[in-house]
């Protein structure tokens, strides 16, 4: 058996951070209904074409679920979602503001008829305070948490290439639920969870932050470099390719300046002894390096860092993720089925010894209509009184 089988999730989900955070469940063995809007369905469906003419978006996050289209202003459709609410363990939304107490679906509501349900609710700013109205989305709440005026170069703020805001909140969730899960078990009691966008991310931003409130600085944005560890970024290389590298301690530049730079005077130099000095004189730092890697191609600059044991990487794009070496060396990926074809999925990152994942089909809009009606529509004596 597989850690969640047994277990059932109802998600009246859209987007990403919600599909994320059931998606993991689903990959752990639980059986997820997801409910989608009749006709149209997760928007995230047709957000992009580029996966066999689905979305990126959709593919990623919705492998092992059941999809069931619900009118939820419709009176039948409402009354087949509140019985998959009483068979379920864990519900978890991420409607619109307000949307969810207008509905009858909040915790107060569904938890007082079923005291033992997980009730977990996604925002992007929470319950409560001057912006639990607002709409919310990735871009927004990094604005906000204040990563897009960290990120990028001095002359242009930039946001993070990937859905940061939404995949925090989801592994919160995730987590969230997973304790309340164990809670439960050892204790016999639901729970009410809330996971907000904007504390999630904010989480992650906990160390700027601490920088620059008490620091009384303006935080510095330094491109693909590090803001406040050096030597720590890219390095042009003989060959014209870049080649990142990360010194994390004071042994480590000291390696680095012997065994790489063969420039041992450079340990000891007041502008490098110790990390905050190599910050504020970084901008020395950069062409020591680069002229000791002007004669050697990346590869070579590569091979010697790992000698030293300075860590360093390729700058890789990310198409080239799904042929990465060490990922097909160690058989990370597995296929799953789609509605129009096989795709190349990533296993979750948490490995459980003797299990594997379960890693289902995508499904289509409303694949599972039929079979949830008929499972769990009333019975017939109640369709005859």
């Amino acid at each position: 058996m597989r850690p969640l089988e047994g277990i059932t999730v109802v998600s009246v989900e859209q987007a990403v951070a919600a599909p994320f955070a059931t998606r993991q469940l689903a990959d752990l063995g639980a059986r997820v209904l997801k409910v989608e809007r009749p006709g149209e369905g997760d928007f995230a469906r047709h957000y992009d074409r580029t996966v066999l003419g689905e979305s990126s978006y959709f593919i990623w996050l919705n492998r092992g679920k059941e999809s069931v289209e619900l009118d939820l202003k419709d009176a039948r459709d409402r009354a087949l979602l509140d019985r998959l609410i009483d068979a379920a363990d864990v519900f978890v939304q991420n409607l619109l503001p307000g949307a969810v107490d207008r509905l009858g679906l909040d915790a107060g509501t569904l938890r007082a008829r079923r005291p033992q349900l997980i009730h977990c609710s996604i925002s992007g700013y929470g319950p409560d305070g001057p912006y639990r109205g607002r709409k919310a989305y990735d871009l927004l709440i990094q604005c906000e948490t204040g990563l897009v005026i960290a990120t990028g170069t001095p002359e242009e703020p930039s946001k993070v290439g990937a859905s940061v805001a939404d995949i925090a909140t989801g592994m919160y969730a995730y987590s969230g639920i997973l304790t309340a899960l164990l809670q439960r078990a050892t204790r016999g009691i639901g729970a009410t969870v809330e996971v907000a966008m904007i504390d999630a991310l904010g989480e992650w931003m906990a160390q700027p932050a601490y920088h620059a409130f008490y620091g009384g600085a303006q935080t510095r944005r330094t491109g693909a470099r590090h803001a406040s560890i050096a030597p720590y970024g890219p390095y042009e290389t003989g060959d014209g390719n870049r080649v990142f590298l990360g010194v994390q301690s004071d042994r480590e530049w000291a390696r680095l300046c012997r065994e790489i730079l063969g420039r041992p005077d450079l340990v000891d130099d007041p502008r490098f002894v110790r990390n905050p000095e190599r910050v504020e004189n970084d901008d020395a730092i950069r062409p020591l390096i680069e002229s000791a890697f002007a004669t050697l191609d990346a590869d070579r600059v590569v091979e010697l860092l790992d000698e030293a044991g300075i860590a360093c990487a390729r700058l890789r794009r990310p198409a080239e993720l799904m042929a990465h070496p060490q990922l097909v060396a160690r058989d990370r990926w597995r296929e799953v089925r789609t509605p129009r074809g096989v795709v190349q999925a990533m296993l979750p990152p948490v490995t459980i010894a003797g299990q594997e994942p379960a890693m289902g089909t995508v499904p289509r809009l409303g694949e599972h209509n039929e079979s949830i009606r008929a499972e769990f529509g009333p019975r017939r004596e109640e369709v005859a009184g």
